[in-house]
């Protein structure tokens, strides 16, 4: 049996949060749920592990790029996935931080769920 990998996914829609957490539940993996960036980084940073993060880059309680920072900060081998609208997403204010950009968007399901396995078979992608 492979390792169960944890992902937490942080969206500041509740209903966002379950439906990953269902669909990432459903193949397998362990999800945690964070509604802001206080929650992101007390899950990160704890002593149990997270593998990956799916982020919301407008959580209610921090601006843009305050959390992220701070994962990239202590975690910079962390994957992180950056998970909001964009009608140009080679505009992502995140890109050159070492985060992958996938937009929200009807059907981006299957989007998100391939670059997140490639992600966790490949960690060094995100950097």
């Amino acid at each position: 049996m492979g390792k169960i990998y944890s992902i937490l996914v942080a969206d500041r829609n509740r209903h966002v949060r379950n439906y990953l957490k269902r669909e990432f539940t459903a193949d397998g993996y362990r999800v945690r749920l964070a509604k802001n960036g206080k929650e992101v980084l007390q899950w990160v940073f704890q002593e149990d592990p997270i593998d990956l993060v799916i982020l919301d880059p407008n959580l209610s309680d921090e601006r843009d790029l305050k959390v992220f920072e701070k994962i990239m900060d202590r975690i910079p081998e962390l994957p992180v996935i950056i998970h909001g609208f964009s009608a140009d997403p080679q505009l992502n204010p995140f890109d050159g931080f070492g985060a992958v950009f996938v937009e929200k968007r009807g059907g981006s399901i299957e989007e998100l769920k391939r670059t997140v396995a490639r992600l966790l078979r490949c960690p060094s992608i995100a950097s």
